[in-house]
């Protein structure tokens, strides 16, 4: 069994209040020399066998058609799983 991994991020021209609320906190807890900070999404895909280059163009399209909204975010990744083991 395999798992894949798509990620999705806000496209660079909206505006990401998440991501600004973020940063804020890392500034008031101490944290500093991050810039600008923005937040995505991350989803993991179970894939029953191995996760073939079919498979892997099938999580592309579910990606753009599903896990993401394409007028405000990007799919930037779409990947196989390392083994956590």
């Amino acid at each position: 069994m395999a798992r894949v991994v798509v990620e999705v991020m806000p496209k660079p021209e909206i505006l990401d209040p998440q991501g600004k609320a973020i940063s804020g906190g890392l500034t008031r807890l101490g944290f500093t020399g991050f810039g600008e900070v923005r937040q995505g999404k991350r989803f993991e895909l179970e894939v029953e066998g191995e996760a073939t280059e079919e498979v892997l163009a099938q999580a592309r399209e579910a990606a753009e058609k599903l896990l993401s909204n394409p007028v405000i975010e990007n799919v930037v990744a779409v990947r196989v799983a390392e083994d956590a083991s």
